[in-house]
């Protein structure tokens, strides 16, 4: 790969981010431009050019172009993670409170995700959370939400769902688990988020 060829645009890491998270689904360049509301034609010449860099991975079946991540290209890897590291950025401006309060998390957590429909729309009912954390920092985690709940900067009740490392493997098959984690923002640990979805995917 050419030095020159590495830069990336901003819909190009856009296809590389919804590929490497919906590790199940393996998207044509139509179905991913009807999902990411972009051109057909612009998302067939993206797709082949982020396989060019070595990012996703081409399958010809018949007439059409099915694209999947490069999982085990341990520099796709890497990218990933490099740039899920830049996701707390886009957060929506709705949620910077919450993003704020959340960084309380940071020290006793393994990963820390948002995910529902607060991520997406400004009028949501509450707001949907997941960590995971070993079980002998429950404590903490615990005191933490509490801090959270009580000093009501965040409006809207938080939903939190707690898991430990083991429970991604024994979850892996599970659709809203799935839905978890491929439609989330990453507030904490995105190698550890990456490390994740390799480990469904097997």
């Amino acid at each position: 790969m050419d030095v020159n060829n590495i830069q990336f645009t901003k819909i190009e890491i856009q296809i590389a981010k919804y590929m490497f998270k919906h590790y199940r689904d393996r998207p044509n360049p139509r179905q991913l431009a009807r999902i990411l509301n972009i051109n057909h034609a612009h998302a067939n010449k993206l797709c082949n050019i982020l396989a060019d860099k070595k990012l996703l991975a081409k399958e010809e079946i018949g007439n059409s172009a099915f694209f999947s991540y490069q999982y085990d290209n341990e520099l796709a890897i890497k990218f990933m993670e490099y740039v899920l590291s830049l996701e707390e950025k886009e957060f929506p401006k709705w949620l910077s409170v919450l993003f704020h309060s959340l960084k309380k998390f940071k020290d006793r957590i393994e990963m820390g995700l948002v995910f529902g429909s607060s991520i997406k729309t400004r009028n949501f009912n509450d707001i949907d959370v997941l960590l995971m954390y070993d079980a002998e920092k429950s404590k903490d985690i615990k005191k933490i939400k509490d801090e959270i709940r009580k000093s009501e900067l965040v409006e809207k009740p938080i939903r939190y769902v707690d898991i430990a490392e083991k429970d991604i493997l024994l979850n892996k098959e599970d659709k809203t688990f799935y839905s978890i984690l491929s439609e989330s923002l990453v507030f904490h640990n995105p190698e550890k988020y990456v490390e994740a979805v390799r480990k469904c995917r097997k």
